[in-house]
Parts: C-alpha cells; sequence; structure tokens
C-alpha cells in the first residue's frame, strides 16, 4: 500500500498551515486545492522543498482541478472567508454556506471513501452542511473543534502554572463559538485536576479568555485569523484517523441522541480512527455543565435554522 492521499481544500493561510504540519509528521501525499491559479501550485512546491532540509518524505501538489483529487484518503475543508474584526464566527454563515456545500458535492464526486475534516467557520454548522450535501455517512463527517478549543485552554493552564505545555489535558465542548463550554473539572496538569493548582477566580479567568482565544487573534492580527494551532489541530486529527490511532479527541460530531440531542452536530469526546468518528463518549456532566452544552448546541441550531433554504 501506498502513502496516504490528503487534499486540503483552500490554501490559504489554515490549508497551507496544515499541509506544512501534515507533512512533517509524513502523514501521506497532499494535494493543495484551490480555485486561485498559482497560489496553491506555489506554496506546495514551496513546502515541498523543504524537505530535503526538514527531513520528510512525501509529495506534495498543487491543483485547480478536482480530477487532481481522485481517490483521498482524507480531505480537509478550508475554503471560505475567514473572520475580520468585529465579525464572530456565526457572521460568516451566509458567506460560507454556498463554498462548502459545493466543495462537499465535488468531494463526494471524487473521494466517495474519505474521511472529511472540516474547518470552515462555523465550524458546527458547516460540518452539518458537508454531512448533508456529500450524503455520506455522519461518521466519516467530522469537525476541528474542541482540538483547536482545547489546546488553547491547555496552553493557558501551562502558561499560569509554568509547567511542560504537554503535561495538560483538558476538554473543550459545545460549538465551536463564544458560548463553548470548557470542562475545567476535566482539566489536568500531570494528572493533578486544575482546582487543586490555581484558584477559582483565576480558572474563570482562563476559561473566559479560551473561549474568545480566536477572536483575541483576529483582533490582533487584524486582516485575518488564527492559523499556526488549527493546522496543528488538523493534523493532529488526520494522524488519528490515517494511522487508525483511535485517539479521544474533542471534536465536531454528530450527535444521534447523545447528551440528549439529535440531528446536530457539536464538540463532544469521541474516539478517532479510520472510520473517523468511531465512538461518541458520553461522560458525566453536572447539570450547569449540561445546561451550559445545551445552550451552546441552541446556537449551532439557530444558525443552522437561518440558512434551512
Amino acid at each position: 500500500m501506498g502513502r496516504p492521499k490528503i487534499t486540503i481544500i483552500g490554501s490559504g493561510n489554515v490549508g497551507a498551515t496544515t499541509a506544512h504540519w501534515a507533512a512533517v509528521k509524513e502523514l501521506g501525499n497532499i494535494v493543495l486545492m484551490d480555485v486561485v491559479e498559482g497560489m496553491p501550485q506555489g506554496k506546495a512546491l514551496d513546502l515541498m522543498e523543504a524537505a530535503p532540509v526538514a527531513g520528510f518524505d512525501c509529495r506534495l501538489q498543487g491543483s485547480n482541478a478536482w480530477e487532481d483529487t481522485a481517490g483521498s484518503h482524507a480531505v480537509v475543508i478550508t475554503a471560505g472567508v475567514a473572520r475580520r474584526p468585529g465579525m464572530s464566527r456565526e457572521d460568516l454563515v451566509e458567506i460560507n454556506a454556498g463554498i462548502v456545500r459545493d466543495v462537499a458535492r465535488q468531494v463526494a464526486r471524487y473521494s466517495p471513501e474519505a474521511v472529511i475534516i472540516v474547518v470552515t467557520n462555523p465550524l458546527d454548522v458547516m460540518t452539518y452542511l458537508t454531512y448533508k450535501a456529500s450524503g455520506f455517512p455522519p461518521e466519516r463527517v467530522v469537525g476541528m473543534s474542541g482540538v483547536l478549543d482545547s489546546t488553547r485552554l491547555r496552553t493557558f493552564v501551562a502558561l499560569e502554572l509554568d509547567i511542560s505545555f504537554e503535561d495538560v489535558t483538558a476538554l473543550v465542548l459545545g460549538g465551536h463559538g463564544d458560548e463553548m463550554v470548557p470542562l475545567l473539572r476535566y482539566t489536568y496538569a500531570g494528572c493533578i485536576p486544575v482546582s487543586q493548582l490555581i484558584p477559582p477566580e483565576r480558572l474563570e479567568e482562563i476559561a473566559r479568555r479560551t473561549r474568545y482565544g480566536g477572536g483575541e487573534i483576529v483582533s490582533l492580527l487584524k486582516t485575518g485569523s488564527a492559523y499556526y494551532a488549527p493546522g496543528a489541530a488538523v493534523a493532529e486529527m488526520l494522524e488519528a484517523v490515517l494511522r487508525d490511532k483511535k485517539r479521544i479527541l474533542p471534536v465536531a460530531a454528530y450527535l444521534d441522541g447523545e447528551y440528549g440531542e439529535r440531528d446536530v452536530y457539536a464538540g463532544v469526546p469521541a474516539i478517532i480512527g479510520r472510520n473517523g468518528v468511531e465512538k461518541v463518549l458520553e461522560i458525566q456532566l453536572t447539570p450547569e455543565e449540561l445546561e451550559a452544552l445545551r445552550s451552546s448546541i441552541r446556537s449551532v441550531r439557530e444558525a443552522l435554522a437561518r440558512i434551512s433554504g
């Protein structure tokens, strides 16, 4: 069996950075796909020319033709308009819905066996639209949400305690928006609950910074949104799929009764392997945590209702 084939739709900052992380991990051969002529070709060639120095072996190709994506094992959708200062993720619904639907249909045509990872915002809504437009089983369509949100929480906890980033584990559930639910009870530093190490008021400040972490970066950049951490988060998901690692990751998964919700995508812990979402894990939540999760999911449903036509 040859190397897995990965297609990344959209070669802007998020797409190109995802390709970078995936290449460094040697996850497979990569096709960067974009409607802008020359851009994916240039970025793919530039990244491939780093291979002898960086020490990775995979082929990269830029393309404007769907035919070049055929037979992909995994497809990442980053295509769409990024946030600008003052915009919420929800402001992008109408703009990106048409783009994502068209992309999903093309993916289904050329790579019918692929696992699709959706990155385009508003993420939970776009993941649901991809599921519907592609006709794929829901487990093979998954959104990158909690991995990114959780790595932000992990970063802020590590900085607070002045410890290794590697020693912090965390869960952030719910929609990928300002109503996401950082689960501080399930956040640990070196297997120690962070509530034993950080005062409650500081933990709340960290949770708030996590919820608005994307917006903080948008306001600083002024001309776009985050891409290094999102790209790394997607690469971790790609690795779990392509190497069948059975990782437990917080992702936007299809809910069919879990947490009392049906026919919606939202951030929950799940086992990720070769088939995508292999199992959604239901964990114990306090009444307050469950209500926060359901409130976040209501926001996803409201955004979906605005584009149901």
